[in-house]
């Protein structure tokens, strides 16, 4: 029988193949391009718009349903790979490439001035909205549906939690332990991908990722800047676990250099400083590796920033981990500030439905459906696919999650931690001061060098150029600037988010 469903586009990689290959009567072996082919149309013909619930993995596709006449557009639970579309006459374009979309001949470039003044509030493009106006976001969890006239947005899963007071975290904890395993089991079932290596940095996420996972070996990056770099943290781990490591030591120099290349690969503006550094790694990691896990998503899981422990007044809107400039100093630095546009609108509905929850869990559920899909996965999809390099985030796995959302609030901050539950977990396989070390981050020396005269040239022509004056008050940009030279360094994250979009401007309009 012919088959009625197609597969337009498909970014990313499903983890639980083989079962879904035995479920689904996908015939083995196969190539991984082929079985993944299969996988989603047998998928779809079963379980319709339901597919992406029953996909571990990340991923990114679009089905063409001929006999619905219909296209389905789907993004994975948590957003780790990216997914844009834009209407264009009678067409949908759809690619988690958005360069892909605005160079299309057909599709007229504009920039989105609203979403200008939502990235200055928060340092990183929030939303369904974009940069360029009539190109939208399918946010994590979405799908969408295209009729050959409308699409027509549809929600297939929210970060919510539901805690279960009756366990004990060793309960939990042998939970997640479970899952681990069997997430890394599944890794290590694809043949297709017999060497794979890890990032690691001196904290327990990318630690008890290295000790359970099949990585050989462990790559960080380092600084002169001894304060920030975790490298020799990262190495005592690597050693302990009997794993290879590689540091690449980052000058100011090759930063520098390098944020025109990481902004115009990023596809939109990113204030966030750590997405070079990632760049750089992933660079190096090429060189020797074509597959690296990461381990991003527990600090979202389970609570891992000191916002999670910060309460907040009941009638504010939470605005998630990051936001980096108030709307009064917004408006005070852009030439064109619409008043009508608030740093709050993009997360409203969500917050209203999530702060029943309580506090760190509805904070949780902000942070994933926003700051990690907007800022985190969109640094770290995009850095390591123009690298060339596949990137495996296990812990961000929606198996984990479930795990995570059943976790009583009151187990997540014990002992002076956060995430307490999930350290517990991590300290079968590490050392006690691995698996409760502190949360150092993934820090890059950016405010130092941004203010060394030896650096800032490029970053200062930028601010005050051309396309700055289009943009931004001169006489408020001046004093940010002397303000921040003369000291104030904690104005690091104005400046660069700032740069980074013009930046982005000049070489994309």
């Amino acid at each position: 029988m012919e088959n009625t469903v197609q597969i337009r586009y498909f970014s990313g990689y499903i983890r639980n193949y083989k079962k879904l290959c035995a479920e689904l009567n996908v015939a083995l072996p196969l190539s991984r391009d082929e079985r993944e082919q299969q996988i989603l149309i047998k998928g779809f013909e079963k379980w319709g718009t339901d597919i992406p619930m029953h996909l571990y993995g990340a991923f990114a596709f679009a089905v063409y349903d001929e006999k619905a006449d219909k296209l389905y557009v789907f993004r994975d639970q948590v957003g780790q790979k990216q997914m844009f579309y834009a209407q264009v006459g009678d067409e949908l374009l759809c690619s988690g490439d958005i360069d892909a979309i605005a160079s299309d001949s057909r599709f007229e470039k504009r920039l989105n001035l609203r979403m200008l003044q939502q990235y200055l509030f928060y340092g990183y493009p929030i939303g369904e909205e974009t940069f360029y106006q009539g190109v939208y976001k399918l946010m994590p969890g979405h799908y969408a549906e295209w009729n050959g006239k409308t699409v027509t947005v549809h929600c297939y899963f929210k970060p919510m939690f539901r805690p279960e007071k009756d366990k004990s975290i060793d309960d939990f904890a042998e939970e997640i332990k479970a899952v681990v395993k069997e997430i890394f089991t599944e890794e290590r079932e694809d043949t297709e991908l017999p060497y794979k290596e890890s990032f690691l940095s001196g904290g327990v996420d990318s630690s008890f990722l290295l000790a359970a996972s099949d990585a050989q070996c462990a790559n960080t990056v380092g600084y002169e800047e001894a304060d920030f770099s975790e490298a020799h943290l990262a190495q005592e781990t690597a050693e302990h676990l009997n794993k290879g490591f590689r540091v690449k030591m980052i000058s100011p120099e090759e930063y520098f250099e390098r944020i025109p290349t990481v902004m115009d690969k990023m596809g939109q503006p990113l204030g966030d400083a750590s997405a070079v550094a990632f760049s750089l790694g992933c660079q190096a990691v090429k060189e020797h590796a074509d597959v690296v896990y990461s381990g991003e998503g527990i600090d979202e899981f389970f609570g891992g920033y000191n916002a999670h422990k910060r309460e907040i007044p009941s009638d504010w809107v939470y605005l998630t981990c990051s936001h980096i400039m108030s709307e009064d100093v917004v408006k005070s630095l852009m030439r064109d500030y619409d008043t009508s546009v608030k740093a709050s609108d993009p997360l409203t509905a969500l917050w209203e439905e999530a702060k029943g929850e309580g506090q760190l869990h509805s904070k949780l559920t902000m942070d994933i459906s926003f700051w990690l899909e907007g800022d985190i996965y969109l640094n770290t999809d995009r850095t390591s696919t123009a690298c060339g390099i596949e990137l495996h985030t296990p812990f961000s796995d929606y198996r984990l999650f479930e795990v995570a959302s059943r976790i009583p609030a009151e187990y997540q901050f014990l002992e002076g931690q956060n995430k307490y539950v999930f350290r517990k977990a991590a300290s079968s396989m590490l050392p006690h001061e691995s698996a409760f070390r502190k949360k150092v981050g993934f820090p890059v020396p950016v405010r130092q060098w941004l203010s060394d005269e030896r650096y800032n040239q490029p970053v200062k022509e930028k601010l005050f150029g051309e396309s700055s004056q289009k943009f931004f008050d001169q006489d408020a940009m001046k004093a940010m600037w002397e303000r921040f030279v003369g000291g104030e360094s904690l104005l690091w994250n104005r400046v660069y988010a700032i740069y980074a979009f013009l930046l982005w401007y000049d070489l994309k309009f």
